[in-house]
């Protein structure tokens, strides 16, 4: 898929793209978003958080059936859920996702804040 056919999908209109590509071993990436973990004091996020690293892979999960919004995109470490896409940033990520289209997040920044929102940020790709 060229740059083209993904702006075609529409989804990206609300975030941009960024601008910048990164090669992988398999594919070529696009950086889709750097976002923040919602929710990161709710769920696991503060018992994993001293085991947590800069560069940790991340897993994307779609919760459509989320009673509080329907474009839910769930976020783990290492099976453990730390909370979500926050509900600004998710409509192009849950989008892409109903698209099975391939996309892989890692944790970008790690602070020791007391505010949830500071504590972790990540960094979203879209394989492509």
């Amino acid at each position: 898929m060229n740059r083209r056919d993904l702006l075609k999908l529409g989804a990206l209109a609300p975030i941009g793209l960024g601008g910048r590509q990164s090669k992988g071993k398999e594919k070529e990436e696009i950086l889709l978003l750097n976002t923040v973990v919602a929710g990161f004091q709710y769920y696991e996020g503060e018992r994993v958080w001293d085991r947590m690293r800069v560069g940790d892979p991340l897993e994307l999960r779609r919760e459509p059936d989320n009673p509080y919004d329907d474009m839910a995109v769930e976020i783990y470490w290492k099976g453990e859920k730390i909370g979500y896409v926050p509900r600004s940033d998710n409509t192009a990520v849950a989008q892409l996702m109903d698209r099975d289209m391939t996309l892989r997040a890692e944790i970008e920044s790690l602070e020791d804040s007391l505010n949830p929102w500071d504590r972790v940020g990540v960094k979203i790709y879209l394989k492509i």
